[in-house]
This record gives structure tokens, C-alpha cells and sequence, in this order.
């Protein structure tokens, strides 16, 4: 390290040893998240619904409050948008971060108080800095700038000035410690600019001169920055524009089908990947061994865990009669929904992640897919984890093609009692031979998913998967007309209805000088 990194992370060495006991005491770390949840609970509005106190044990909590999504808590947080106080939190709580997971029709607001913030997502950064630097002791981090891509945040209508929102990567900058405004491009001023577009260009104007060393942010936008960086300074690569790069921070959504375009875009040898889990609603889970695909559980940031059998999962969206299991209870190589209860006032709170342990001492995790977001037409349960490691293996057999965005949806022939999935692909590189990539890709799938492949055996049920390949930009164009470009947005990978890729397919019919 170069003496500026190496007196930084002198501060870090008491953390990563707290860090270092999840292996050893993780049921005992939870306990006591659980307690300072239910302590700060007990002081709200819904606490006392519920009876809830410091002393409350697990079993009475997981049988007296029942497990809920969204719509579940909606009342209660629309309450709080307005500035009513000890609604959910302790006070009244100021931001709330506009629903940036996946693209729906309806924005969900998840309450941020400050408490929160900084014992969980700021503690989750620095976390993952300190996990980097303690697995790259050749770094030079602080002696280079961070570029940071996000959102941004206005008032809420209604509450008079009171409360705001926005995406959360926003409501970060705003609060963001003061090493962190040191180190990061661009200025908060024009990462906080609300129409994309002038954003991005303001941006490249900032960063091409900065000695940037770090990136963080959504794969799929940072590509575009990327790019747009690359246009503006007409450079073959990005190690040529910033020569110290060394780690990009990413997160939001599966870095799979992104990392051969990265690796062409960025080829250094000293170039690195660090996976985070970072929600609107928390920071759960951080890539602490580049040698793991999972990553690693973070238990001490206010967030209690629980974690419902994939299988038991009810379709109905009502989760009260559910069998929640806590940490010490799950299995490697099953897939679980997350249930959350957290300081920022979520209790008991599906999240809509699925996740599989790929390791137990210390609790490691994989992101699957979505309690929502898959496709089980025929009964093929195919999961996002699926798709993602499919296409990857397509492109590695082709060995030209790069994938930009993707999204597919089950295809029904009610005449003969079968379907097959459609897929719309945005190349980033086109395949050599795109019957070729179609076969290789549902091959893959076959091999990945065994439902899949016993639905697929004969025909007997599905016809071979289709592959339609997308303009360029298209998935970027539809993210605009919904209102929905930039920040984490995106469009979901997989879907039982046609209803995204219906309207994908709808667009790209839509001659240019009609858009």
C-alpha cells in the first residue's frame, strides 16, 4: 500500500477483527441485533400494537407479528411521508428511498432514518473497503479518486417540505461522511442533477481528467458511463483513460452477464470485482473472498435475519401462516426468500430476494433471484441465477458474444398443451451464429436447471427456448418512457407474464420518428 492507504487502514484492523467473529458467534450477534431492534420498536406506534419490548423474545416476536410485505407496511409509511412521528421509528424520519430494485408499475418509499444509514449502509461501505484493501495489500485507494454513479432526490408531494425521497445512492451523497466527499467524483452537485441525460454528459465532462481509481455503482449504468467516456476521449480502453483503476464496487444486479464486456473495456491485470448487497431497504452482504461466489452475511448492522424455504412459499402474497427459519437453521444449497427487521422501521418485512448459503462458518450468500421475478409456466421454476450462468456459458462457446440486457417470458401453444420461453437479447457483441448461441444457450439451461431439462426432455412439454434479438438501446429507450432512467432501475430479467416483453417487443416495432 502506498503510505496514505496504509495509515487509513491502520483504523480498519479493530473492525475487521469484529468482522472476523461472524464465523464463530454469529447466532449470538443476531440475538443482540435483534434486542436493539425491538428496544428502539417498543417506543413506536407499532410497537406498542404489538407489545413489543427490549425483552421480547424471538418466539414471541416471529408468532405476535406476522411477516409482510410491502403493501403490508404501506399505511404506516404513508403516515411517516406526511411527518407523523413514532410511527415506525422512534421520531419522525426525513428521507425515504424510492423503490430502486426492480421496475414496477407502482414506487414503493422505504423508510432511511439517519440511525440506519450510518449503522447500515454507510458501515457496509466502509466494510467492503476494508474487506478490499485486507485482500489487496498492493493498493493505492486513497491516492486516488472514487467515481460514484447514482440517483437523485426531491420532495415528497404532501408533506410540505418535510420529507423527501429519492433513489438511495441520492440520499448517501447527501449524507456522505467527509473522507468519502474527498475522495469521490463527480461533485455532489452534478451527481445529484435529476434529468439523466445532461447528468451523464456533466459527468464525463468532470471525470475524464481525474485520476480515478475506484468505481461504484449498477453494472449495467456504469457500462454506459463507461462508454460515454470512452466516446469523449477517444481512447481504445478505460485503463487507458485512468491508468490507477483498480476495483469496481458493484452491485444491484448480476455482474454475470457484464463481466466479459468489462474485461474488454477494462484490461488490466491489477483490475478487480467486489460484489456488495446493498438494498434500499439495507446493506446485507459483501463479497469478502475473491476466491467465493457468495458473499459474506453481514450480521451486526441493525438488520435481524429470517429466511422462508423457497418451496413453502405461498403464491397468494399472503405470508402470514409461513414458516420463517432463523440463521442457525439454514441449509447450504437451498433457496430462501429474505425476511428482514431492521432499524430503518421494517419489521418481519419480505424482501423479495431470493438467496442460496454457499457456506455456513462464516454464512455465506449468492442472490438466486426474486420471489416475483422467474419463470414457472410449466413448472420449470427457472431462477435469474439460471439464466445468468446459461448466458454466460452461451457467450463463452461462442466466443464473440457480449450481452448487454436480456429479459425473457413463457410463450403458451393452448392448441397443443405446450410452450416455450422467448427471450429478447441486446447484444453488446453479436454471436458468430445466433442459432448456434439459441442452442448452446438452452442447452446450458438444460444442464443448470433440472426442471427445466425434464420439461424440455422430447418436447414434451417446452420447445426449444427462442432468442429475439433486441436494437441497440431499446432497453434503455423503455427504462425513458416509463420514467425509470438511471439510478438502479432496470428491467426484469424473467417474468411469468409477457407484460415487459410484450412491451419491449412493442417498442422496437414502433418506427423512430413515432417515439
Amino acid at each position: 500500500m502506498d503510505i496514505k492507504t496504509s495509515l487509513v487502514y491502520q483504523i480498519a484492523k479493530l473492525r475487521l477483527r469484529r468482522i472476523e467473529q461472524y464465523a464463530s458467534r454469529a447466532e449470538d450477534i443476531q440475538t443482540e441485533q435483534l434486542r436493539h431492534i425491538l428496544g428502539r420498536a417498543a417506543r413506536t406506534a407499532f410497537g406498542r400494537r404489538y407489545g413489543l419490548t427490549r425483552q421480547t423474545s424471538y418466539s414471541a416476536y416471529s408468532s405476535d407479528v406476522p411477516i409482510v410485505d410491502y403493501e403490508g407496511v404501506k399505511g404506516d409509511i404513508e403516515r411517516m411521508t406526511l411527518g407523523e412521528r413514532d410511527v415506525l421509528v422512534p421520531g419522525a424520519c426525513q428521507w425515504f428511498a424510492k423503490s430502486s430494485g426492480t421496475t414496477s408499475d407502482r414506487s414503493k418509499y422505504i423508510p432511511v432514518p439517519y440511525l440506519h444509514l450510518k449503522d447500515c449502509h454507510y458501515r457496509g461501505g466502509g466494510d467492503a473497503l476494508w474487506l478490499y484493501l485486507r485482500n489487496y495489500p498492493d493498493s493505492r485507494f486513497f491516492s486516488t479518486k472514487g467515481l460514484v454513479l447514482g440517483g437523485s432526490h426531491s420532495p415528497l408531494p404532501l408533506s410540505g417540505g418535510k420529507t423527501f425521497t429519492g433513489d438511495l445512492s441520492a440520499i448517501l451523497v447527501e449524507y456522505m461522511p467527509l473522507l468519502g466527499e474527498l475522495l469521490r467524483v463527480p461533485s455532489r452537485k452534478t451527481l445529484l442533477m435529476s434529468e439523466w441525460t445532461a447528468k451523464m454528459q456533466a459527468i464525463v465532462r468532470e471525470v475524464t481528467k481525474a485520476r480515478v481509481g475506484s468505481l461504484s455503482g449498477v453494472p449495467s449504468w456504469m457500462l454506459v458511463l463507461l462508454k460515454e467516456v470512452l466516446q469523449a476521449t477517444g481512447r481504445d480502453s478505460i485503463t487507458e483513460v485512468w491508468p490507477d483503476l483498480e476495483v469496481f464496487f458493484h452491485g444491484g444486479i448480476s455482474f454475470t452477464p457484464y463481466r466479459n464486456t468489462y474485461a474488454s473495456l477494462i484490461p488490466s491485470e491489477r483490475m478487480r470485482y467486489e460484489e456488495t448487497y446493498n438494498a434500499s431497504e439495507g446493506f446485507f452482504a459483501i463479497q469478502d473472498d475473491p476466491a467465493e461466489a457468495g458473499m459474506l452475511l453481514m450480521l451486526d448492522y441493525g438488520v435481524f435475519y429470517e429466511f422462508i424455504p423457497l418451496d413453502e412459499l405461498p403464491s397468494s402474497g399472503d405470508y402470514s401462516g409461513c414458516r420463517a427459519l432463523r440463521l442457525e437453521e439454514v441449509e447450504l444449497g437451498k433457496d430462501y426468500a429474505l425476511v428482514i427487521s431492521t432499524l430503518g422501521g421494517l419489521y418481519r418485512y419480505i424482501l423479495g430476494d431470493t438467496v442460496r448459503f454457499t457456506s455456513l462458518r462464516p454464512y455465506r450468500i449468492v442472490i438466486t433471484g426474486r420471489t416475483k421475478h422467474f419463470i414457472n409456466a410449466f413448472g420449470e421454476e427457472v431462477m435469474v441465477a439460471n439464466t445468468d450462468a446459461a448466458l454466460s456459458e452461451a457467450c463463452r462457446r461462442d466466443g464473440r458474444a457480449r450481452v448487454s440486457e436480456y429479459t425473457a417470458a413463457p410463450r403458451f401453444y393452448l392448441d397443443e398443451g405446450k410452450g416455450r420461453h422467448e427471450w429478447l437479447i441486446e447484444f453488446e457483441e453479436p454471436p458468430h451464429d445466433l442459432n448456434a448461441f439459441t442452442s448452446n444457450l438452452d442447452a446450458a439451461l438444460r444442464a443448470l436447471n433440472s426442471d427445466y431439462d425434464a420439461k424440455r426432455y422430447e418436447d414434451m412439454t417446452l420447445r426449444p427456448l427462442s432468442v429475439e434479438v433486441a436494437p441497440s438501446g431499446l432497453f434503455h429507450r423503455w427504462l425513458e418512457r416509463e420514467g425509470k432512467l438511471g439510478g438502479q432501475h432496470k428491467v426484469p430479467r424473467l417474468s411469468n407474464s409477457r407484460h415487459y416483453l410484450d412491451a419491449l417487443l412493442a417498442l422496437a416495432a414502433t418506427p423512430s420518428s413515432d417515439l
